[in-house]
C-alpha cells in the first residue's frame, strides 16, 4: 500500500483563502476601531470642558477610560473574528494579567495613586503644588492615571509618576484663599511709636490688594534703647498678588517714613519664601 500524497499547495491555498478574509477583516477592525477609539476620547475631552459641570482634574482620566473600554471592545471583535474563543482566552488573559501585574507593581502603584488623588482632590489643576521629599513643585496641567504633568515656575516641564505624588507630604500654594505677609521695621529709639504705627497702618489699609478679614496688625515686635525699636506688619494678601505685594511692600514703607520724616530707618526686612515658592518670582 503506498503513502497517501498530500499536496500541500493546495492545503496552503485552502487555508488561504479561508483564513485570509479573517485576518484582513480583524486588521480593519483594528485599525478602525484604533482610529474610532482616539476620535471618540477627544470628543469626550471636548464635550466635557464645554459643559462646565466636569472638573477639570477628572477630564483626561475620564476620556482615558472611554478610549480604552473600547480598544479594549475592539481587541476582542478582532480576536472572534479570528475564530477565537473568547471565554477560554478571558482565562488565559487572567493569568497572564496576574503575571504582568507583579512584575509592574510600581505601575499599577501609580494607577492606585492617581484614583485616590482624583478620589480626595488635594489639588487640582491649574494649583501651584510642592512635594519637597520628592523635590517635585510645579503647577498642575493635568492629572492622568499614571502620571501628573506639572509646569515650574520656570518654564520646565515635571512628569511626576502619581506614586511620588500621593506617598508624600505634599504643599498647596493656591487653594487657601490668602497668604500671610509679613515685615519688620526697625527704627531709631526716639521715633514715636503710635506715629510710625499709624503710618504703616495706613499704607497697608489703603492698599486695595489687601484682605479686610483678618484685618492687619502692626505692633511691636521689639524695644531696646540701644538697638532700636522695631515694628511688625502683618496682613494676608490673595494668592495672585502675593508675589508683587512682597516685591512692592518694602519701597512703599521706605517712602511713606520718609515723607513723614523718619527717615533714620534702620533696615526693612520681609519673610523671604522659599526658593520654590512661585510668589519668589512670578505672579501665579
Amino acid at each position: 500500500m503506498q503513502p497517501k500524497h498530500v499536496d500541500y499547495a493546495a492545503l496552503v491555498w485552502s487555508w488561504s483563502a479561508t483564513f485570509a478574509p479573517r485576518l484582513l477583516m480583524s486588521l480593519i477592525i483594528l485599525i478602525v476601531g484604533y482610529l474610532l477609539a482616539a476620535w471618540i476620547c477627544r470628543a469626550v475631552r471636548r464635550v466635557l470642558a464645554r459643559t462646565g459641570r466636569v472638573d477639570p482634574t477628572v477630564q483626561p482620566v475620564a476620556a482615558a477610560a472611554v478610549r480604552y473600554s473600547i480598544l479594549a471592545l475592539v481587541l476582542v471583535a478582532a480576536l472572534c473574528q479570528l475564530g477565537i474563543q473568547t471565554t477560554s482566552l478571558l482565562a488565559v488573559l487572567g493569568a497572564a494579567g496576574l503575571a504582568i501585574g507583579l512584575a509592574l507593581q510600581g505601575t499599577l502603584t501609580n494607577i492606585a495613586a492617581g484614583i485616590m488623588l482624583l478620589w480626595l482632590r488635594p489639588f487640582h489643576v491649574g494649583d501651584y503644588i510642592e512635594v519637597p521629599s520628592n523635590n517635585i513643585s510645579g503647577t498642575v496641567k493635568e492629572i492622568g492615571l499614571f502620571a501628573c504633568h506639572l509646569e515650574n515656575f520656570d518654564g520646565i516641564f515635571v512628569f511626576a509618576p502619581n506614586g511620588s505624588v500621593w506617598n508624600a507630604a505634599l504643599r498647596n500654594y493656591t487653594r487657601n484663599s490668602g497668604r500671610l505677609i509679613s515685615f519688620t521695621v526697625t527704627l531709631p529709639p526716639s521715633t514715636p511709636v503710635d506715629k510710625a504705627r499709624e503710618i504703616l497702618k495706613t499704607m497697608i489699609d489703603e492698599d486695595n490688594r489687601v484682605l479686610k478679614n483678618p484685618s492687619p496688625a502692626v505692633f511691636v515686635e521689639s524695644y531696646d534703647s540701644g538697638k532700636g525699636l522695631s515694628l511688625t506688619c502683618t496682613f494676608r494678601t490673595t494668592q495672585g498678588r502675593a508675589g508683587e505685594v512682597q516685591r512692592d511692600i518694602i519701597d512703599e514703607a521706605m517712602r511713606r517714613l520718609n515723607q513723614a520724616g523718619i527717615s533714620d530707618t534702620g533696615q526693612i526686612v520681609r519673610k523671604v519664601p522659599a526658593d520654590n515658592d512661585p510668589s519668589r518670582v512670578i505672579v501665579v
